[in-house]
């Protein structure tokens, strides 16, 4: 256990893959997560696993209402994040941009980019009240560069490049907004686009061991820039 004082983290998409490896790595260290995702039944065994002062709560952050009501229950109950961290994603399917059909494309954008937005509306003026807090935004090794039959995932990911960008330019001097890479990580959506290939990568497990520490690490002098968890 950590001898600091625990950070108050929040996580979207806490329930699988990078999340919840996450999750259980900064509540090892000590740290209070509050986190969300979809899946009722995953979120609720995170409840059973973590209990007070952690929370998870199911909600898909394309429902702008409905992340406002949760943020309004975590500012409530633990005050604003130290660290914000939109990590909810989805991979469309392998298939040129032309075969895929609108409601799959419209679907990547809705939770990769509009998700962030919605989680950055209602936490970060929370945060800037106090004058503190990183909102970390995954990015990809996608994001900063291009693959076949990857278009609209790849589009979302560029995208959080440029938003997170932005946004540091338009937070305060005191805070940071950080596109990271997490590398390449063998979790569902590695599984979709490599198929068996993705067995040879690291375990989310064994990365969120590195990348845990790292994010935690960062910090207003950081701001801004494209950064990869270290020996990704």
């Amino acid at each position: 256990m950590t001898t600091t004082v625990p950070k108050i983290i929040v996580i979207t998409g806490a329930s699988r893959g990078l999340g919840r490896a996450l999750v259980a790595a900064f509540v090892r260290d000590g740290h209070h997560v509050h986190g969300c995702a979809r899946n009722d039944r995953q979120i609720g065994a995170l409840q059973k696993e973590y209990g007070p002062p952690h929370s998870f709560t199911t909600l898909d952050v394309t429902q702008d209402q409905a992340v406002e009501h949760w943020a309004a229950d975590v500012l409530r109950s633990a005050g604003p994040p130290d660290l914000l961290i939109n990590n909810a994603a989805i991979i469309n399917r392998n298939a040129s941009l032309w075969e895929l059909p609108a409601e799959e494309f419209d679907r990547v954008i809705d939770i990769n980019i509009k998700g962030v937005a919605n989680t950055i509306r209602h936490f970060v003026p929370a945060m800037i009240a106090r004058g503190s807090g990183v909102i970390l935004n995954l990015s990809s090794g996608w994001g900063r560069s291009t693959a076949a039959e990857v278009a609209p995932y790849c589009a979302t990911k560029y995208a959080i490049e440029g938003l997170s960008k932005a946004l540091a330019q338009e937070l305060p001097d005191t805070m940071a907004s950080i596109p990271v890479s997490p590398g390449i990580i063998d979790t569902d959506m590695l599984q979709s686009s490599f198929g068996s290939g993705a067995s040879s990568y690291i375990k989310p497990e064994a990365w969120a061991k590195i990348a845990a520490p790292y994010f935690l690490s960062l910090g207003p002098q950081h701001s801004g820039a494209s950064l990869t968890v270290p020996g990704q």
